[in-house]
């Protein structure tokens, strides 16, 4: 573990360790004016001591995702809409070699953001270099509110830099049904 990750580690221990101390300080002041004073001086303590807890735990975080997800074996997966009005997504299914890496069912909510442009990172992980194949199963109802599941599969290569995918839901209205399309971001 890099010394900086101890450090903010031993950090947050010792701030950590303060919170009940002072609560207890807080509850053992006697009443009066002096003892109102030194309350507030307390809670501003305690209320700083939160903030650093906030802060550190921030950059736990930061360096917890840094570790377990170094950008050169980084791969990152994406769902976005376009249009939608052929197609109201219900679930999606990725692999990727052949193993269950994420499986998700939206909310109507969900599905709003998606067609109003947003984009959900479904998942998040490590992947060696080399080639690999993704296949995403989509389900929800097609045209005339009928059931629908389709898939896709892409073969894409991994390098030594991080890797983002994009599984595109798009409207084909020459066709008149969704279309199912894989961006590998370069």
């Amino acid at each position: 573990m890099s010394n900086r990750c101890c450090n903010l580690i031993a950090a947050g221990l010792v701030l950590v360790a303060l919170l009940p101390v002072a609560r207890a300080a807080d509850a053992a002041a006697p009443a009066g004016a002096a003892s109102a004073a030194a309350a507030s001086n307390l809670d501003d303590r305690i209320q700083d001591t939160k903030h650093d807890v906030i802060e550190l735990n921030r950059d736990l975080l930061v360096l917890e995702e840094e570790l377990l997800f170094p950008a050169n074996t980084q791969v990152a997966l994406f769902v976005s809409m376009d249009v939608g009005k052929l197609f109201e997504l219900d679930s999606v299914q990725i692999k990727l070699d052949d193993k269950l890496v994420a499986s998700y069912l939206y909310t109507p909510l969900e599905v709003q953001a998606l067609h109003r442009g947003g984009m959900q990172r479904v998942y998040l992980g490590n992947l060696r270099s080399g080639e690999h194949e993704l296949v995403a199963f989509f389900t929800g109802k097609g045209p005339h509110e009928r059931d629908y599941k389709r898939g896709t599969t892409v073969k894409f290569d991994k390098g030594s830099g991080a890797k983002y995918i994009e599984l595109r839901i798009q409207d084909s209205m020459d066709k008149l049904q969704p279309e199912f399309d894989v961006k590998v971001w370069q």
